[in-house]
């Protein structure tokens, strides 16, 4: 009884700091949101997620596409990056598919800014590809 209590408290606990660390993504400093994307990274290659980020998928969705436009180098490779892992959890079914085509536009936007940085590019590329094999319905 108290060790599954425990694991519940453990669950929530984790939950409470991915919803801190997602909230993050929307803050005004740049250091703040790479440190949440980081640890969104950590979180979402290390744990099955698909239930709660499933609840979760349009905030995080938006928060991604803000740091992807409005972020610089580092932000936006982290943000390339959490995205692919976003897509897996994702999986192929629809809610994997929707998250793909709302951003496959933005991926591509900037993987062709030969103003964004080569890691940026680099990580948008490896998110088209990752998100394209997993998510895309169209053989297209």
């Amino acid at each position: 009884g108290s060790e599954a209590a425990g694991d519940q408290g453990q669950e929530e606990e984790a939950e409470n700091r991915l919803k801190d660390h997602m909230d993050n993504l929307l803050d005004k400093s740049a250091k703040t949101r790479q440190v949440a994307l980081q640890s969104l990274r950590l979180a979402f290659s290390s744990k099955t997620l698909s239930e709660f980020l499933l609840e979760r998928r349009l905030t995080l969705t938006d928060s991604l596409e803000k740091c992807l436009k409005k972020g610089k180098g580092e932000e936006q490779a982290l943000a390339g990056t959490v995205l692919t892992l976003l897509c897996l959890q994702m999986g192929s079914g629809l809610e994997g598919e929707e998250l793909f085509h709302s951003l496959k536009p933005l991926l591509v936007s900037v993987l062709t800014d030969s103003t964004a940085s080569p890691g940026a590019r680099q990580s948008c590329a490896t998110a088209l590809g990752m998100c394209c094999y997993i998510a895309a319905a169209e053989l297209e």
